[in-house]
């Protein structure tokens, strides 16, 4: 990796420091849309839907996330990262256990708020969705 595309994080999970793709920044250019065609040739990809029944995981071109998976010398790294607005933000995890709980909880905050589409019956918190509804829609690849 050349210093142009990584960052130096610490993950969420074992607060440890490690150096990771980075997530292309918003060049204020365009839109959402714009945005997630920066993507394409780096270790990041859209997710588009989260939980059994594919609900929105964001609220395109306002609200999108990313997810990547790379490796550093202690092994496995899992990253999402946002875009909202215009706005960029990067979590790196360990595990990927964690990085789905994360992701959970992004998601379901923007379902709470209608800021997207969930689920009909939503739980009071984020830690009380079914477990299908705390990993990727099953039909999504990245």
């Amino acid at each position: 990796m050349n210093t142009q595309t990584v960052i130096h994080a610490v993950t969420g999970d074992t607060v440890e420091p490690v150096t990771a793709p980075v997530l292309p920044a918003d060049n204020r250019s365009g839109d959402g849309y714009d945005w997630m065609d920066t993507l394409e040739g780096t270790a990041w990809s859209v997710l588009p839907n989260w939980g059994s029944e594919g609900w929105d995981a964001g609220a395109w071109p306002y609200i999108i996330l990313a997810v990547a998976r790379t490796r550093d010398g202690n092994g496995e790294l899992f990253g999402y990262g946002t875009y909202v607005e215009g706005d960029t933000s990067t979590y790196w995890f360990r595990s990927q256990d964690a990085c789905f709980e994360a992701i959970t909880a992004e998601v379901f905050f923007h379902w709470a708020f209608g800021q997207s589409h969930g689920p009909d019956h939503l739980s009071a918190t984020a830690a009380e969705l079914p477990d299908l509804d705390r990993k990727p829609y099953p039909g999504w690849t990245s």
